[in-house]
């Protein structure tokens, strides 16, 4: 088991973009976490008002839902992705070319989910779809990358350096093997396993685009 800290990529714009949505998404859980405290069912009505539900689906729930997070693993795991390599993200696209690609990607990430399974009442949360597309241009654009990352065997913990392409390529595949997992008749859970599947499918696909049309940073 590994878990990445940092990278050696440095980054040539300030991303404002980047730092702008991780200000937002923890306001808004700060805000969360202050209604739970009052009222838990008050919680309970905002994540149903905003979250996107599949069998109640809204267009504005797509992009509310990218905004809500479910708890503090969820929105610290997310955030720290996002800390990590939506800077260099930002950068390669540009300001306004990258708040195009993670909306993008976050609407692929929730169309996904919503067309494999249309019948769930559970509200999906998070921003998970998003920045899993911003992995999969990572994963393209710096695939020499070299990624710190922490290894857990068993009671020890070391750090050692991994190519971002072998780091971010194996949770895109521990994404496809879960969301495989939940195919099944008998399946349960509460992770939207599709919503990073095409997260992470539309960063690679709006990466290799921008390729092919040369769009440069600005």
């Amino acid at each position: 088991m590994f878990f990445p800290y940092r990278d050696d990529n440095p980054h040539i714009l300030t991303p404002y973009v980047t730092y702008g949505i991780i200000a937002i998404n923890s306001f808004l859980f700060l805000l969360q976490m202050g209604m739970e405290v009052s009222s838990p069912m008050a919680v309970r009505s905002f994540i149903n008002t905003f979250g996107l539900i599949p069998s109640d689906f809204g267009v504005m729930n797509i992009f509310t839902s990218m905004f809500i997070h479910g708890g503090f693993a969820h929105i610290i795991g997310n955030m720290w992705f996002l800390w990590i390599f939506g800077d260099n993200v930002e950068s390669a696209l540009g300001h306004v070319r990258y708040i195009i690609f993670y909306f993008v990607c976050g609407i692929a990430a929730a169309l996904l989910q919503v067309m494999i399974d249309p019948s769930s009442s559970i509200p999906m949360v998070g921003a998970s779809g998003a920045i899993a597309g911003v992995l999969g241009a990572y994963m393209i654009r710096y695939p020499r990358a070299r990624v710190h990352v922490f290894v857990f065997i068993f009671i020890f913990i070391t750090t050692i350096q991994i190519p971002a392409f072998y780091v971010l390529g194996f949770l895109l595949l521990m994404q496809l093997t879960s969301g495989l997992g939940t195919l099944g008749p008998a399946a349960t859970g509460g992770v939207a396993w599709f919503a990073h599947i095409g997260g992470f499918i539309a960063g690679i696909g709006f990466e290799r685009m921008s390729r092919f049309l040369k769009f440069e940073k600005v």
